[in-house]
């Protein structure tokens, strides 16, 4: 009676999206042993981004690391507009594209592709390719079977961001709350969690950070100050600097933001959403100094988790140039200028370089997400 092995089995168990993403191709490839590579984007839509998060590539990643506007993506826009899938039985067809995607996948090899839009309940979020190092192999039939493969690997990748979205909820609610009484505006939070994914996507080579690791600190950055709700409004609101008293309250808002965190996580039933501990390492210690001088715990250097030293170098640049009731906004180039200066004491000297290097993203990202006449 039990002779019948399921060969999906592994998506039942508990495990990390690529593994699940890894179970489905190999099933995948015993049909079809042609499809080399399953890969899969996501789309920001505030910004119009397509931004690599996970395949079940081996040592083939052409594309890792990599995002675009999808207004500057023609071919993937295309199949947008159309909410229709792409077939392209023949890249060499595609070899004169001048866009930077294109022209990585021809480069790996790969010969043909089919291209899926992923929605959930009407709502574009992403794109799912099957790649193929032989032309000519997708016809009608072969098509029909991964038609129904790649509506099932879309509903795993649903069931993933849809865990992070009932997290991300319950604590965007709490912290929105904190934000009614926090003078920081919703345009810093836009912009420091994109400076923070700026610097992670730096750092990805250095590091081996990959693309879930990179998504999650974009994703959690946000809510690293959610213990601020705590602070009684005489200090969080106060004009004027914190007495000693004053600042160790202030202080405890890490603390806070963690023990908020965890209950939440256990509440709703949330442990199992990997990587976790990044959101938790952020709301913890984004104040912690690389010279043991910050706190909740004095950490020093590398005992300050790389998110958290993320973060704080994000945060820190948005707030020195970002106009505030008690001061004017600084220049870029004069707040770089003290990024460098507590680089290797306060700050971490890999983040603040890798901000640093990327200038244009982040005048970019500054036009993108300009502060309200609230801020």
């Amino acid at each position: 009676m039990f002779h019948h092995q399921d060969s999906l089995e592994a998506l039942n168990r508990h495990l990390p999206l690529k593994q699940k993403i890894v179970s489905a191709h190999r099933v995948i490839k015993d049909k079809f042993n042609f499809i080399a590579r399953i890969a899969i984007t996501l789309y920001d839509p505030e910004s119009r981004i397509i931004k690599t998060y996970v395949d079940s590539s081996g040592c083939d990643q052409p594309l890792k690391h990599y995002e675009t506007s999808l207004d500057k993506a023609g071919s993937l826009k295309a199949i947008l507009d159309r909410e229709r899938p792409r077939v392209v039985n023949n890249l060499v067809t595609f070899d004169n594209n001048e866009h930077e995607h294109t022209r990585r996948i021809g480069h790996q090899g790969y010969a043909a592709s089919y291209t899926m839009p992923m929605f959930h309940s009407g709502s574009f979020f992403g794109f799912l390719f099957f790649n193929s190092y032989q032309p000519d192999v997708f016809d009608e039939k072969t098509l029909k079977d991964l038609d129904v493969f790649g509506h099932l690997i879309s509903l795993i990748v649903i069931n993933e961001l849809s865990t992070l979205s009932v997290m991300d909820a319950a604590i965007k609610t709490t912290s929105d709350i904190t934000h009614l009484r926090d003078p920081e505006t919703g345009s810093h939070l836009d912009r420091m969690s994109r400076y923070s994914r700026l610097i992670a996507q730096s750092l990805a080579d250095k590091y081996e950070l990959n693309d879930e690791y990179i998504e999650h600190v974009f994703m959690f950055s946000p809510l690293h100050d959610i213990g601020k709700i705590a602070i009684p409004d005489t200090i969080l609101l106060k004009p004027g600097p914190l007495d000693e008293k004053e600042r160790a309250m202030m202080n405890t808002h890490t603390t806070i933001g963690r023990s908020m965190i965890d209950s939440i996580v256990a509440n709703f039933k949330l442990d199992g959403i990997e990587q976790i501990a990044v959101l938790k390492n952020i709301a913890e210690f984004h104040h912690e100094a690389i010279n043991g001088s910050g706190y909740p715990s004095g950490k020093k250097n590398s005992e300050i988790p790389l998110e958290a030293r993320i973060v704080a170098v994000a945060d820190v640049f948005d707030a020195l140039t970002s106009c505030r009731p008690y001061k004017d906004a600084w220049s870029n180039d004069k707040a770089f200028d003290l990024l460098k200066r507590l680089a290797g004491e306060k700050l971490d000297s890999d983040c603040v370089n890798a901000l640093i290097e990327n200038k244009a993203e982040v005048e970019q990202i500054q036009s993108q997400f300009q502060e309200d006449i609230f801020g």
